[in-house]
């Protein structure tokens, strides 16, 4: 009985945390640095993230679509290799990519 009560505990709380990442998706783009090149001012030719919100919308709601892109996007394709994206986890890029999708905001 103590065991399932633990394993009930554990799943709620990987539901919650999971929940809090995805709510967390602006304070990600600023922890993981993506403001520097993505935000206000672009840098060089990186785009916006108004631009890639626009790009990604496509991907709403289609988890197959958006994972495919997760790998493009964490092993540089169609791009150059960018050594922020490729240092990013697959979870934290699933979620980023999830969010601009959805807007961006």
């Amino acid at each position: 009985m103590a065991y399932i009560k633990l394993q009930s505990a554990c799943v709620l709380a990987l539901s919650l945390g999971m929940t809090a990442l995805a709510q967390a998706s602006a304070p990600l783009a600023t922890e993981y640095g993506c403001v520097n090149c993505h935000g206000v001012n672009p840098r060089g030719e990186a785009p916006s993230f108004e631009l890639l919100a626009a790009k990604m919308s496509k991907y709403q709601g289609d988890e197959a679509g958006l994972s495919e892109k997760v790998v493009k996007y964490r092993t540089g394709e169609p791009l150059e290799h960018i050594d922020a994206h490729e240092r990013i986890s697959a979870a934290t890029a699933t979620v980023l990519l999830r969010w601009l999708a959805e807007g961006g905001k």
